[in-house]
């Protein structure tokens, strides 16, 4: 098996696999796709929301916004709270909302959530935890894909949601792929 990098930056990462099965080349984006562990926002608290908006729908946009997922440390028992508290006239933006852990923040400060009125108010806690898009499409760490060549190479593309640089996704996945093998192995074993 050989590996070419094409592209390696902060959002894309293309590279391609030499000497390899159809099956290894789609394991690899199945996994990258749904199996590496990304934190979310899973569960809020209203605490206030004087807006014209229901909390469900406010909700589903915050647990869409890209959280960074550092590469060490935690575990799915973990949760990270995230406060935001705004009073309108005025948009509120991903920026708004305020980790408890410096590692773990909003990755995209940019994302519009809500447009408050005049004297509309809102507050909430949040906390985000690790998951897998197995769970939940907002715990999916990027887009991956390939491109099978004539001469049975694979052009893989990766470009990340913000949770992680791109080749983080691509080598936690080999990660993920190595860990299942084992527990196979030993499951195999034991018969």
């Amino acid at each position: 098996m050989k590996i070419d990098i094409l592209e390696d930056n902060d959002n894309n990462f293309s590279f391609t696999l030499k000497d390899s099965s159809n099956a290894f080349a789609n394991s690899v984006r199945r996994i990258a796709l749904n199996g590496v562990q990304t934190f979310a926002i899973d569960k809020i608290t209203f605490y206030e929301n004087s807006s014209a908006i229901f909390d469900e729908y406010i909700s589903h946009r915050i647990g869409l916004v890209p959280i960074t997922t550092p590469q060490k440390g935690y575990s799915e028992k973990d949760e990270i709270l995230f406060s935001m508290e705004d009073t309108g006239p005025k948009t509120v933006y991903s920026s708004e909302l305020k980790s408890a852990d410096k590692e773990v923040m909003v990755a995209n400060d940019s994302i519009p959530i809500i447009k408050l009125g005049e004297e509309q108010r809102i507050r909430i806690e949040a906390k985000a935890v690790l998951g897998t898009a197995l769970n939940h499409a907002k715990f999916q760490p990027g887009l991956v894909t390939y491109d099978q060549k004539q001469d049975g190479s694979f052009d893989f593309y990766v470009e990340s949601f913000g949770q992680m640089p791109p080749r983080q996704i691509i080598i936690k996945a080999l990660d993920v792929i190595e860990e299942e093998i084992k527990e196979l192995d030993k499951k195999l074993k034991k018969l």
